[in-house]
């Protein structure tokens, strides 16, 4: 009977739960109606207007937007009421300032994208062959593993130590004698 049990105390709690619960929405509110009534609201703020493309081309509620040139690329010699921004008292600002002010990303102009990857590939080309030019002629240093008397056995701990290499052992590196 302990779902029974279960199905019961889940349900007292949820009761309880229910009990103690605040109001989700104020019921009352402390405005008069002819402030706080919808028909006021609709009448004070109305819908914006539905424009056609011809009516209104930008969709931007017929604000006139000045040609699309970066401010980077305006004369700065020139007569500026605002000598950083290159922008004069009134004049009307592109919806997209944000990309085309003075603040946004520096445009490079004085290469083309071609001749820019045509540099970096010289690079990587310039790279890869110096490295491939060492690779051929520098000498690779002969190593060979040192040989000690005895292993160094009484050095390294005595027997049962990892030995060093002896004159006695295999010859490294060479697989046919080992197995032999």
């Amino acid at each position: 009977m302990l779902s029974q049990r279960l199905a019961r105390a889940s349900a007292l709690r949820l009761a309880s739960l229910a009990s103690r619960r605040l109001p989700i929405i104020q019921q009352r509110t402390f405005l008069p109606k002819s402030m706080n009534d919808p028909a006021t609201i609709d009448e004070k703020f109305p819908d914006y207007p539905e424009l056609t493309d011809a009516e209104d081309p930008g969709m931007n509620g017929s604000y006139i937007n000045p040609p699309r040139i970066k401010r980077q690329f305006r004369d700065p010699h020139g007569d500026w009421w605002d000598k950083q921004e290159r922008r004069n008292y009134g004049e009307p600002v592109h919806e997209d300032h944000d990309i085309l002010g003075m603040f946004s990303p520096y445009e490079y102009t004085w290469i083309s994208p071609g001749k820019g990857l045509a540099q970096v590939g010289a690079f990587i080309l310039t790279f890869v062959g110096v490295c491939w030019v060492v690779g051929r002629l520098y000498p690779d240093k002969p190593s060979y593993p040192r040989e000690f008397e005895g292993g160094l056995e009484r050095e390294l701990g005595g027997a049962g130590a990892m030995r060093a290499r002896s004159p006695d052992d295999p010859e490294p590196y060479q697989v046919e004698e080992a197995e032999e």
